[in-house]
């Protein structure tokens, strides 16, 4: 896992709605996962309501997605809201909620047509039935495209994941489904939320926070992760490319060596 953090001088060129440059054929990632960073941060920067910070940064989301797709990630992954957030203030709480159903009621017909697939990790809304119903609408809705497949992390924690796959891996020891033995890292992967999706190559982090915050801790063993400067809400695609050529740019060994039989 190699880790680079670009400077908020670094340039950044816009996308022109290319393949990004400087990404060789096969270089380019599969699985991309983002922590959308720094709303609060640009709101205040900009004298505005952090609630400005969190609409700007879906408007963001709509940016990323759209990118992903004229890239050609397979799969974009997103921590839209962490199972630690609830412990933010209830009237910033309930801001986030609305933009979350306005999010889907606006976008959810523009990503069916779009070929887009959505996926939802964590363990939805402990009592919003009406988000609870939302989300399992998304995924129905969306369950049989072939597109960019966008994983939605809400009410997520990394650690909260791998002890639910534990949990279900123990009820079929307990059942006698399943020796311990047979309890293996791939069996694991298999119990996780994002079984099924491809193997996580990139973690992108903005804002310049340098830490996984308990995302995809399984997934992100052998992720590639790159930490940028630019606070969520001002993310783009030329953002987005810069860090698909700095991970194109990688030798990913995976625990072994190179080809100069360095580690």
């Amino acid at each position: 896992m190699k880790i680079a953090k670009f400077e908020a001088s670094d340039d950044v060129s816009e996308g022109g709605g290319q393949p990004v440059a400087g990404v060789p054929a096969g270089r380019a990632p599969r699985h991309v996962a983002i922590i959308m960073d720094g709303n609060g941060r640009w709101a205040t920067s900009h004298g505005l309501p952090r609630f400005e910070g969190h609409r700007r940064g879906v408007e963001a989301v709509r940016r990323t997605i759209a990118a992903a797709i004229d890239l050609g990630v397979e799969a974009l992954t997103v921590f839209s809201f962490s199972s630690e957030n609830w412990t933010r203030p209830e009237g910033e709480v309930d801001e986030l909620m609305g933009l979350l159903k306005l999010f889907i009621r606006k976008d959810l017909q523009d990503l069916h047509a779009r070929n887009v697939r959505v996926r939802i990790l964590g363990e939805g809304h402990p009592r919003d039935g009406e988000i609870q119903a939302m989300l399992r609408e998304t995924e129905a809705l969306t369950g049989g495209n072939t597109g960019l497949t966008l994983a939605v992390a809400f009410n997520y924690g990394s650690q909260n994941e791998i002890a639910r796959a534990a949990r279900a891996l123990a009820r079929e020891v307990a059942a006698g489904r399943l020796s311990p033995e047979e309890i293996t890292p791939a069996r694991l992967a298999g119990a996780l939320d994002t079984a099924g999706l491809p193997p996580l190559d990139l973690v992108i982090r903005t804002s310049g926070e340098q830490r996984l915050s308990n995302f995809l801790l399984w997934q992100a063993a052998y992720a590639e992760l790159v930490f940028l400067p630019v606070l969520w809400p001002d993310f783009d695609r030329g953002w987005f490319e810069r860090a698909l050529q700095e991970f194109a740019g990688r030798e990913r060994r995976f625990g072994g060596l190179d080809a100069a039989g360095r580690s």
